[in-house]
């Protein structure tokens, strides 16, 4: 398996990340995509790559909630570190209108930025929506003909959002909210081929059941699996061969 989305470099892991990444590796998780939020991010997000070589792969991305006045900083750094070395993807990036909307223009400008490094690089594009999900999906289907490509990461829209997604050759990215009762993405993914599907957790946020209001971790991604089979009606086995084969086939 293949932990699309997880924020090992947080605090919250840095007294036991050696037992967190060997539960994971037990657990039959082999890569780890670590998603930025903003440059406070960068040096432990990257320090922690370097430990875990060939296991743990850094994306470069400015949160929509990291937006703010100064976000042209932001992006130049990210231009910067481009130019520098190879990131997985472009991420996170998106739109989130859930708590402040006070920059919402700003946030339009700085995804549709990332979204020309990820056309530049040649690399994955992975949006965080909240509040936002048509507004991000209509942006995503100006770029169809083009090769841009990603994940809509934590993915809780309706079935006609996820197949818009779909046709806009992005992954949906299901993790532990999908074993929430009240999620809808029971009603969503039975429609959705697992070709189109990722794992994440989004560790430390949104563990599964029965790990939810605990700390998230890459080794929940089992109780993920779990569910999409019992949703979808198939076996553990090929939800776990789906889903990595379509995240090796996006990140290469």
């Amino acid at each position: 398996m293949i932990d699309t989305h997880c924020h090992l470099y947080s605090k919250e892991f840095e007294d036991d990340i050696q037992q967190v990444i060997a539960r994971a590796g037990a657990a039959g998780v082999t890569k780890f995509y670590l998603p930025a939020i903003d440059s406070s991010t960068h040096n432990a997000m990257i320090a922690l790559e370097q430990e875990f070589k060939d296991t743990c792969f850094s994306m470069i991305g400015l949160h929509p909630c990291s937006v703010n006045a100064s976000y042209e900083n932001e992006i130049h750094i990210i231009e910067a570190l481009l130019k520098q070395r190879k990131f997985a993807a472009i991420g996170e990036t998106g739109l989130d209108f859930h708590w402040d909307a006070s920059f919402m223009k700003e946030q339009y400008i700085a995804l549709e930025k990332q979204i020309a490094l990820a056309l530049q690089y040649d690399i994955p594009l992975v949006l965080h929506t909240r509040k936002a999900m048509q507004q991000t999906i209509d942006i995503v289907k100006k770029y169809a003909a083009t090769s841009l490509r990603g994940i809509f990461h934590c993915f809780g829209g309706s079935l006609e959002q996820a197949k818009q997604i779909v046709d806009c050759n992005f992954l949906l990215g299901i993790g532990g909210v999908v074993t929430y009762k009240n999620a809808g993405l029971a009603n969503v993914l039975p429609h959705i081929d697992l070709q189109h599907i990722v794992l994440e957790t989004d560790a430390p946020y949104l563990s599964p059941v029965p790990y939810r209001g605990k700390r998230n971790e890459s080794s929940y991604l089992t109780e993920v699996v779990k569910k999409i089979a019992e949703i979808k009606n198939t076996s553990v086995e090929e939800v776990q061969a789906a889903t990595t084969s379509n995240a090796e086939n996006l990140f290469g």
